[in-house]
């Protein structure tokens, strides 16, 4: 009775797991650059020599869809859409370097490009800042130009370059702030080939009909479960009843 109860029990945690990375992927449908969450299961066996036998499911978010999404033309001058596997070099939170595709970039009064989400974006020289300046202009291989602020018959000027990254052959991994990061504290160098599409941005690759379906499936799911720990219950209520003693 207590494998039914437990498995259930595990099939129900990740059901839950999976209707978070669901509902996360269905809230970042309009997120510039979002990655789509892929939630899998595997079992885990239970090792000890009681329980050899035994192997519970374990479903949790362990992949990143990495398809490309579809780009959309803005002409806004700090929109930038990352081309095949390229993407940003970014602080996360921890100021450790992450890499992002989100391309919506903005400039805070300081002169700070961050990304759409705040995230402070890296040139080769470090953070990127722009200087008070009256034309900016992002070039494919990232090189970032201005016009200094006042100088009418100045010509543009390459104050840094994007420090863009590819991760093909790498080990990336999606963090819970949308960040991707190499695993084991890895670092992806420069890719000086990479390339992007300025005044564009790419959208989230989210599939709102599949999201929509695998929703639904994991509701059935979940009342499936419950179907069970009622079948359960039912099973050992009618085995106490036939250990009671006949009332005299």
């Amino acid at each position: 009775m207590d494998k039914m109860i437990h498995s259930s029990l595990t099939t129900m945690q990740g059901i839950m797991a999976r209707q978070t990375a669901i509902a996360n992927n269905m809230a970042n449908a309009d997120t510039t650059g979002f990655r789509a969450e892929i939630v899998n299961a595997k079992a885990r066996h239970l090792s000890s020599a009681e329980f050899d036998s035994r192997a519970i499911a374990y479903e949790r978010v362990f992949a990143t869809d990495l398809t490309a999404a579809s780009v959309k033309k803005t002409d806004r001058s700090l929109d930038v859409a990352l081309d095949g596997d390229a993407m940003l070099s970014v602080l996360g939170d921890d100021g450790e370097p992450a890499y992002s595709r989100r391309g919506d970039l903005q400039l805070s009064e300081t002169g700070l490009v961050t990304t759409g989400a705040g995230d402070p974006v890296l040139g080769e020289a470090g953070p990127l800042i722009i200087p008070p300046s009256d034309k900016i202009s992002i070039a494919k291989d990232g090189g970032v130009w201005i016009l200094p602020q006042g100088d009418v018959d100045g010509e543009m000027q390459q104050i840094d370059r994007l420090a863009l990254v590819s991760f093909t052959s790498s080990d990336i991994i999606k963090g819970h702030d949308n960040l991707f990061r190499v695993r084991d504290d890895g670092v992806l160098p420069i890719d000086v080939d990479a390339r992007l599409t300025a005044g564009a941005l790419e959208g989230s690759n989210v599939n709102m009909t599949a999201a929509l379906v695998d929703m639904i499936e994991a509701s059935r799911a979940w009342e499936t479960q419950v179907k069970f720990l009622s079948t359960a219950k039912d099973i050992d209520s009618s085995g106490a009843s036939l250990m009671q003693l006949p009332n005299s």
